[in-house]
Parts: C-alpha cells; structure tokens; sequence
C-alpha cells in the first residue's frame, strides 16, 4: 500500500517500553505499513525492535515528565487527556492497537479509525485488586486509587464508539469488548514468529518453564508452587515488580534467568519438558511460541488458552486454578506421548505472514468505507 498516490495512515500504540506481545503485533504492521506515521504515549528508546525503532514516533507531553521511562505508569489518570490531543488531520485511516487507552483517539469523520484491541484494560474493569489491591500498594494507596479507576472505567466505555471498528485478538477478547463496550468486533490473531521458533534435534530436558513478565495477573506465584508439588524444576524467564516477592516465595526451588535474548528464549522453549501458562490470559503469545519448537504446554483453562492450546494434542488446559490441579496436570503431561510435529503444525496456524494479510485486508476493507458484515 505505497506509492505516490497511497492513503496516508497512522498507527497509534499506547506505549513503547519493551517488546511484549502488543510491541510483535506492532513490528508485523510497521513492516505491512512502511510509509505510515506512528504515535504513542511514552516511547523509551531503544526498547523496541530495529524495525520499529527506525520510524519516527510522535510522543504525547507525557514523554516529557519526571522519570517516566520507568515509572510511565504512575501518570495513568493523565493518559486520557494525553492520548486526546494528538492531531490526526490529513490521514486517510488511524489503526490502533489497543491495550489501555488510543482505542480513544478522537479524529475528524473523514479519518477512518480501526482498534485492534488487545484487551479493555484490565485494571479498570476486572483486575483492580491483581493491580492496585491492599496488598499490592497498600489499603491507602488502594483505596485511592479505586474512584481514580472507577472515573477511568467511565471514559472508556463512553468514549468506546470513537472507533469504527473493532478487531479483536481472541474471542475471548471480543466477549470483552461485548460486553464492556457494547461493540461487535472481528478476530484475528496475533502474529507467531514461526520462522524463528522452530523445532531442532534438542533432547528435551526434565524442567518446567515459564516466560512471563512478573506481574500479578500472570500467576507465576501458581507454577512455582504446581512445580513444587510436582516435584519438577522450574525455570522463569522474565522480570517484574513482582520478582523479589516471587524469588522468596520459590525460597531455591526455581530458577529466575530474568530477560533474556530471543535466542535464549528458543533455546529453552526447546529443551523444557513442559510450558506452563497458569494466568488467565486474553491471548497469549508464549503458549505459541513454544508449540512452534514442537513443545507441549500446560494452561489455565479460561481465556485465550482455549483457543491456542489442543487437549491431549498440543498440551493441557487445567480447569482449576490451584498448585494442586496444576501439579497433576504436570505428571500427566511429562509422561504422555506427545507428538512434535503435531504440535509445531498447529503453530504454523498463527504465522506472521497470516496476521499481516488479514490486518491488510481489513484496512483495504476501512480504506473503501466498506462496513462489516
């Protein structure tokens, strides 16, 4: 979609400190979409990949505050009056990919605006106590912060019909969006980097692994435990608030790697017996990764997990979200035949270049001022 007389389009992410699974979504469009402008929040240089890092982003004043490339999040209540004063005139299309607030741009008729939406954020809805709990920041500090959310939760539903469309992730998600926002919107997955996670002839190993960012809602404190009980080393790639908590609570019975090279990750992924996703997750990226290198996977049976994950054929859901049902789950899974190339096929049904013809055809779709069916 180049050329002299291309549509101009906008992309618009919440914010750039890191390369999660919002940031691979992000990547496959930039390289879709070359020539378009991209615009975010906060943008930490050197957090994001080359492909991303190379466009020129345009920042909100946030960027500009008080140590906000590490503590962006505590400038929260001002990301709606941020996010509502970028300048989307002369744009044919505004895409965003939304986990928290740009689904809420606000942008002339003539300027078409479609969300993929990663997820309603989470902590204004329905994971207020996984974030801002009293035992997160505080009975002071959490009873503050709940009319703050509770205002938060009001702009986002009554700004939801600022967007054209909608596209969600999952449909998980899309029940999300349904139900928080009275929208309907379409699936499609994430993009997988099945070309770079791949199968080799490494022997798998006698350990669990868990990548994940250590954050309340993940649930890791659950697999350190499961693992426990289940008498199987646990190996955990990722960092967090939550690490110095979760490291005594493993008090030496696993393994923290911290972040790592995506090399490494692939090289793990490769040698672990078993994956574990014990979060209730609106999707989940790692799950895929790992069935890729041909891994089965363990996770909790509610969310995007249902949609990722083949009983019995890929890995295992777990109904309960308890270290016991975990644990069990665990015995079966390092004792049951599963087949590589099985589950690497199933992968494959979640590549990159998938993801991008499908976002392009719905921007064709936006750009024609066709509306769905």
């Amino acid at each position: 979609m180049t050329g002299r007389h291309a549509p101009r389009l906008a992309l618009v992410h919440d914010w750039l400190t890191g390369m999660r699974g919002g940031e691979k979504v992000l990547e496959v469009l930039c390289e879709r979409f070359p020539d378009a402008d991209l615009y975010t929040l906060v943008h930490v240089r050197g957090s994001v990949s080359p492909v991303i890092e190379r466009r020129r982003v345009h920042t909100s004043f946030i960027q500009h505050l008080p140590g906000v490339g590490r503590h962006y999040r505590r400038y929260l209540p001002l990301f709606p009056m941020a996010v509502e004063q970028f300048d989307f005139e002369g744009f044919d299309l505004v895409l965003s990919t939304s986990h928290c607030c740009v689904k809420s741009i606000l942008h002339s008729p003539s300027v078409r605006h479609v969300c993929y939406c990663l997820t309603p954020m989470r902590y204004a809805w329905d994971q207020f106590d996984a974030y801002f709990g009293p035992e997160r920041i505080g009975r002071i500090g959490s009873v503050m912060m709940r009319p703050l959310m509770a205002r938060l939760a009001r702009w986002d539903r009554e700004t939801a019909d600022r967007a054209d469309r909608y596209v969600a992730i999952s449909h998980y998600v899309a029940g999300r969006i349904d139900r928080y926002y009275n929208r309907r919107a379409a699936v499609v997955y994430p993009p997988v980097d099945t070309t770079f996670f791949h199968p080799d002839d490494t022997t798998p190993g006698h350990f669990g692994l868990v990548v994940s960012a250590l954050v309340p809602y993940k649930r890791v404190d659950l697999a350190i435990d499961a693992c426990a009980l289940a008498g199987l080393p646990l190996s955990i790639v990722g960092d967090g608030p939550e690490r110095p908590a979760l490291e005594r609570r493993a008090a030496g019975r696993a393994t923290f790697l911290g972040r790592l090279p995506s090399e490494d990750v692939r090289a793990l992924y490769r040698q672990a017996a078993v994956v574990l996703l014990p979060g209730e997750e609106d999707f989940g990226i790692v799950p895929l990764e790992a069935q890729a290198c041909g891994r089965p996977v363990i996770a909790l049976g509610r969310g995007g997990a249902v949609e990722t994950v083949v009983p019995e054929q890929t890995g295992l859901l777990v109904a309960a979200s308890s270290p016991e049902a975990f644990a069990e789950a665990i015995r079966t899974a390092v004792t049951h035949p599963f087949d590589s190339a099985v589950i690497r096929r199933h992968a494959e049904r979640f590549s990159r270049e998938r993801f991008g013809d499908e976002m392009e055809a719905i921007v064709r779709e936006a750009l024609d001022g066709r509306r769905p069916a």
